[in-house]
């Protein structure tokens, strides 16, 4: 008896198989489109010590969702729910929730706001319907961390009428890998939470940073959509909205080129010209290319930047986060982010950076302030909120598709 758990995102599916009482991962998995080849994928599934690595032929988020669930299936795993990271609920779910025809269309609907996310999160949807009919579905959204927002961070200094009539406001993002990340870091440290201040780095090729005070969201540096925020591995985060206006009105550039450029030609890969990949960035920066290492140096301010208004938006702050690729695995970033930070009485001791493995607090004896480095388990968190979910409906589903 198990719980699935399925993040489909752009470029590749994760999944995890959990055990019933979401406490310990059993399997884990991805399909990974190589090289961008839509019809060659490298599958990888790890069961315990055992590996298994080969090539699939999966066009599309739908055939790859299926193509996890009867790999798991055909090895006797009994399926009993399926949890699913949607990055985009706007304010219409503020927490996670049973899918039914309803709630797919709601997600439908607001893929104008996530197109890099919710399609591919809807297409897993409806592929794990075809192939397990009887098995309840539930979506775990990025942005219900993010509900309790007071109005001072989520209102946008725009008209009022278009939060009132188009929604418009702060919705936040990553909130998985936050509610995750703070609990973490309160086991960790050993402190009070209801006290604790947190500033988490989430950077990856998606990146932001929001302060958590109490183990709640206070603000965050993500907006409306995805693409606000910090510089990103092809998405430029904030912009000046007069340039935007700017391009349109006198450069000949269309509002679909806009967003085909602030969404997959800028950030990392836009000013390096490398690459999204930042040790790609940080390999050709170290060869003396000067872009690259203009890129890297961008990177590292934005992020900076954000760690010290959020820590001021806070009153101080008791530890710093880094998770996700670039977070958990550049050193050299890491490094960058923290040089300038001792005004908040972060102090970063160089070898402990240098040789840590998550989750490790590689902060000097001295700091004040702790900076962790922890590898976020957001699959965790989605079977734990599947597991919530379904206990609480009044009668739970007990459809069982086994292989």
């Amino acid at each position: 008896m198990s719980i699935l758990v399925i993040n489909a995102g752009s470029t590749s599916l994760k999944f995890g198989l959990f055990d019933a009482e979401a406490r310990e991962s059993l399997v884990s998995g991805s399909i990974d489109w190589a090289d961008g080849n839509r019809q060659g994928a490298r599958f990888l599934l790890r069961r315990g010590s055992h590996e298994e690595r080969s090539m699939v032929a999966v066009a599309d988020d739908s055939a790859a969702a299926a193509c996890a669930v009867r790999a798991l299936t055909a090895e006797g795993d009994i399926i009993t729910a399926v949890g699913h990271r949607v990055v985009h609920g706007g304010t219409e779910f503020r927490n996670s929730t049973l899918i039914d025809d309803k709630v797919e269309a709601t997600i439908s609907g607001l893929a104008t706001l996530a197109p890099l996310h919710n399609p591919p999160a809807l297409a897993a949807i409806r592929a794990v319907r075809g192939v397990l009919p009887r098995v309840p579905q539930v979506a775990v959204f990025d942005t219900a961390f993010f509900a309790r927002l007071p109005a001072r961070t989520y209102m946008y200094a725009q008209p009022y009428e278009w939060y009132e009539k188009f929604g418009v406001r702060r919705i936040g993002f990553h909130g998985i890998s936050n509610s995750y990340c703070a609990g973490r870091a309160v086991e960790l440290l050993g402190r009070d939470p209801s006290k604790l201040r947190l500033v988490t780095c989430h950077l990856g090729g998606g990146c932001s940073a929001t302060a958590v005070r109490g183990g709640e969201p206070v603000t965050t540096t993500m907006g409306f959509t995805p693409l606000d925020g910090l510089m990103m591995g092809t998405r430029s985060g904030s912009v000046d909205p007069g340039m935007l206006i700017y391009l349109l009105r006198h450069c000949g550039l269309t509002v679909d080129d806009l967003d085909d450029a602030l969404t997959h030609r800028s950030g990392l890969f836009g000013v390096s010209g490398v690459s999204s990949d930042l040790a790609q960035i940080e390999a050709a920066a170290s060869q003396g290319n000067q872009r690259a290492q203009l890129a890297f140096e961008i990177f590292a301010d934005r992020v900076r930047s954000a760690i010290g208004a959020l820590a001021v938006t806070m009153g101080g702050l008791d530890a710093l986060v880094f998770t996700d690729r670039i977070g958990e695995n550049s050193p050299a970033m890491r490094a960058a982010v923290c040089d300038g930070l001792e005004c908040l009485q972060v102090r970063l001791d160089s070898q402990r950076n240098a040789t840590c493995r998550p989750d490790s607090d590689i902060a000097t004896d001295a700091s004040a302030a702790r900076i962790l480095v922890i590898h976020t388990r957001e699959e965790l968190m989605i079977a734990r909120e599947a597991r919530r979910v379904l206990r609480a409906q009044p009668q739970p589903p007990k459809g069982v598709i086994t292989g």
